[in-house]
């Protein structure tokens, strides 16, 4: 991890269970077309697992999100929903079954 240009910010590791849509956000605008092996941080935590992770800062915050399928089947998910809102289309939210 980069220490010194990150010094300041509070570090968050962040499992893809607990991301919210303001990390959801920061994640596809940092990376629109997905990630890169070379996007992916990996390190050892307390338990000595290893832990892959890619990261996102807001002003005060630097998020380690955990890689994993599923984070992106959110991201592409998260896309998709902000792609439509943009057209004024309804997502599956809002739609009602009769």
């Amino acid at each position: 991890m980069k220490t010194q240009r990150n010094a300041h910010l509070k570090k968050v590791i962040v499992d893809y269970k607990k991301l919210n849509n303001n990390i959801l956000d920061l994640l596809v605008d940092k990376y629109p077309d997905g990630y890169d092996d070379e996007d992916v941080i990996t390190f050892r935590n307390a338990q000595n697992e290893i832990v892959e992770c890619v990261e996102v800062k807001t002003e005060d915050t630097l998020y380690l999100v955990k890689v994993s399928k599923r984070l992106v089947t959110a991201m592409e998910d998260h896309d998709d929903i902000d792609s439509e809102k943009e057209q004024g289309l309804p997502n599956a939210s809002e739609i009602e079954e009769e």
